[in-house]
């Protein structure tokens, strides 16, 4: 089902090929997001991604929409704390033109002072944006307490004194050392052969050059610690962040099913003890990210400031009763029917798809089909699930960050670091994903 192609300037391709479906989605992949930064040119990545969308030598940014809304499909991008992505979405016999359209704005994009002053304007009212969204912003805070001083705690967005001091020749030096050819995946899933993808990349980016750097990643020391922002909200938002695993640990479907049993759907512990039972939010879930050196596993609940004692007490109950082994046989068997029914629900998006091939080459590892995932999950069992829970569900690693109108002490106990307000927060998924993007292959929001 999976065909795989390396070009000899290193670029990698990938196909899916569906023949039952008349779309193909199609996304350039390249490993340069946050982690890649420094504090100087912190959001550098999510900022080149704007402006590639600004113009080419050949085309303006308004020629560019119009191409792809002509033929009814769909262009965008993301930037992850590890990638940024360029994809497209179209129909079969619009394939050619999406790959031109794509290798024009990826190799010919102006990136002039005037576009990138605007551009820098644009960030900045996204930082904006997102300060006023608490929810989302507590996740970006948790991260900030628990990454601290790691590069994968830089914020996707960048700060505003970052974003502001950015240069023109910051982002060409950014290009040239993260934007090479042994730097970029391309995948294709949908009703398209390999023959054909490698065709019209490599006319496009056969030419293309540059060496990445080696330069080995930093491995992370995991803080525990509190962290709250004062901030007048109805609600307080907050996040219990623990030591999760990495990318490609082999005890990954033991954790996607302890995230399943705990908060991952209306019939999850938290869902029904917080919301259901006891009426104190209507907002709760859990989820887990992995990366390359580390991962986190989190859980989120927006409850009234007099009910914060209430609702953390619950979900340490919860934890505790988790890691006593208190999960039943039958519970245990439906959250590997959820598991395995949300994966193969995701695999009807070719976009899914995609994305699911070009992360498994990216950080290479080898994909798996979905019998495989599906096997891998049945596998667990229930002295797998009870051993991550111990190791995870740890009450000495916990790291809190809350965002609401509190006094700057953690609930139930002493004094905790207060965030002071800054306009530097980035991007979380606004839901969390049933899968961990590690196999379903979500696509982040999109800018």
């Amino acid at each position: 089902m999976y065909e795989k192609t390396v070009l000899p300037n290193g670029i990698r391709i990938l196909t899916e090929y569906i023949p039952y479906v008349r779309s193909v989605s199609i996304g350039f992949w390249y490993g340069a997001g946050s982690k890649h930064e420094n504090e100087h040119n912190n959001g550098i990545s999510h900022l080149i991604e704007h402006l590639t969308f600004k113009g080419t030598k050949n085309r303006t940014a308004r020629q560019i929409a119009e191409t792809f809304d002509s033929s009814g499909g769909q262009l965008n991008a993301f930037t992850s704390k590890e990638y940024t992505c360029y994809y497209a979405r179209i129909l079969d016999n619009h394939f050619d033109m999406a790959v031109e359209v794509l290798g024009d704005m990826l190799l010919n994009a102006l990136f002039s002072e005037a576009d990138l002053e605007k551009e820098k304007s644009v960030v900045l009212e996204e930082i904006k944006m997102y300060e006023d969204t608490p929810d989302e912003l507590v996740h970006d805070l948790l991260t900030q307490a628990i990454l601290d001083h790691h590069p994968l705690g830089r914020n996707i967005l960048g700060t505003v004194e970052s974003v502001t001091g950015i240069s023109r020749p910051d982002v060409m030096a950014y290009l040239k050392e993260r934007y090479t050819s042994d730097n970029l995946v391309v995948a294709a899933a949908g009703n398209v052969r390999q023959d054909q993808v490698v065709k019209e990349v490599e006319k496009y980016f056969g030419g293309v050059g540059g060496q990445l750097a080696f330069s080995g990643d930093e491995i992370p020391v995991l803080r525990s610690q509190t962290l709250i922002r004062q901030k007048k909200t109805e609600q307080v938002h907050l996040c219990l962040g623990m030591p999760g695993i990495r990318r490609n640990d082999p005890r990954k479907y033991a954790l996607y099913l302890l995230d399943v049993i705990l908060g991952g759907g209306m019939s999850s512990r938290l869902f029904q003890e917080l919301r259901e039972e006891r009426a104190l939010v209507y907002s709760t879930y859990s989820y887990h990210v992995s990366y390359q050196e580390t991962g986190l596993f989190t859980v989120y609940a927006g409850t009234s400031p007099g009910q914060v004692d209430k609702v953390l007490a619950l979900m340490k109950e919860e934890f505790a009763k988790v890691r006593s082994g208190a999960v039943g046989d039958e519970e245990f068997r439906r959250a590997k029917e959820q598991l395995k029914g949300s994966l193969m629900l995701s695999l009807e998006s070719t976009t899914n798809r995609m994305s699911r091939i070009a992360k498994s080459d990216l950080f290479h590892e080898r994909i798996l089909s979905p019998d495989e995932v599906t096997a891998q999950i049945d596998a667990v069992t229930m002295a797998d699930l009870n051993k991550i829970a111990g190791e995870i569900l740890n009450e000495e690693m916990m790291t809190l960050a809350a965002i609401g109108p509190l006094k700057g002490a953690e609930p139930g106990k002493g004094k905790a670091r207060v965030a002071k307000p800054r306009q530097n927060q980035g991007k979380t998924p606004r839901k969390k994903p049933v899968l961990p993007q590690n196999d379903i292959g979500w696509v982040e929001r999109n800018v």
